[in-house]
């Protein structure tokens, strides 16, 4: 297939680096189109008041690259209407793999991985949106060593990457053009060759108290939390089926939204 890749992590993304090898080692036609910096938590958000940049740039991926100065809505908008050449218009648009799971409603509505494959379902393309679960300490180390994994970690994403590659094709093939579905993907922690996938549903998740209360200064600072689990034990919800060792494919399909 030909796919176009972007994410919410930025362009220097060791988990975005990764999944495009893994999609060229399958043999499929790879353009990366990524936001200059990390826009995390940013949605389906675009840059409405002031101009975007982009720039093609060699960044070691063995693709067509390119980095835009915004959010991953505005890369894919980019891409599709302005940058990529005939030869290289997608099948479907790829969004990750995020650090981090993006599992339950919460997070899948704020997930800027997920914004990204939203907007190329709005381009009437089939998308999916991919995220590595971590744990707390897993991530926070991750941050300290300015998001370069340890040998342990890249191992396991090198494997989730593989797991994509096979498995996202398939699901963009089997989806109709302008089907306003995005395949939503959690890997666990660890994964491995073996691990198997399970069809969930989001997770209802209640997640209060976002924000620490004001400082000296007045301001309010993110306090990340996963929130509070509400569903029951059926039907299979992504939190559930990554708690439990199982890739979870979730299907968004927006279209249900006006039923």
């Amino acid at each position: 297939m030909k796919l176009l890749v972007t994410n919410d992590d930025g362009i220097h993304s060791v988990f975005l680096h990764e999944l495009v090898f893994a999609l060229l080692a399958a043999g499929h036609t790879v353009a990366v189109v990524a936001p200059k910096t990390e826009q995390s938590w940013i949605g389906a958000a675009k840059s409405r008041n002031r101009p975007v940049h982009a720039v093609a740039a060699d960044h070691g991926l063995g693709c067509a690259t390119w980095v835009v100065d915004g959010t991953p809505s505005d890369c894919v908008n980019i891409a599709l209407d302005h940058l990529l050449p005939s030869a290289l218009k997608p099948d479907g648009v790829v969004s990750g793999i995020n650090i981090g799971l993006n599992a339950s409603l919460g997070f899948i509505i704020a997930s800027g991985t997920i914004g990204g494959a939203w907007e190329g379902a709005l381009h009437g393309l089939p998308a999916a949106a991919l995220s590595q679960d971590l744990t707390a300490e897993i991530y926070e180390r991750l941050k300290a060593a300015g998001d370069i994994p340890d040998a342990e970690l890249h191992t396991i994403l090198k494997v989730s990457a593989r797991h994509a590659a096979h498995l996202v094709p398939t699901f963009l093939a089997a989806t109709p053009p302008r089907a306003f579905i995005v395949h939503n993907l959690n890997f666990p922690l660890p994964c491995s060759a073996h691990t198997e996938v399970r069809r969930t549903v989001p997770a209802l998740v209640v997640v209060p108290g976002l924000f620490s209360p004001a400082a000296d200064d007045g301001t309010h600072r993110l306090i990340f939390r996963l929130g509070d689990d509400l569903s029951t034990a059926e039907p299979l919800t992504d939190r559930a089926a990554l708690a439990t060792g199982f890739i979870s494919h979730t299907v968004l399909d927006y279209k249900k939204l006006g039923q």
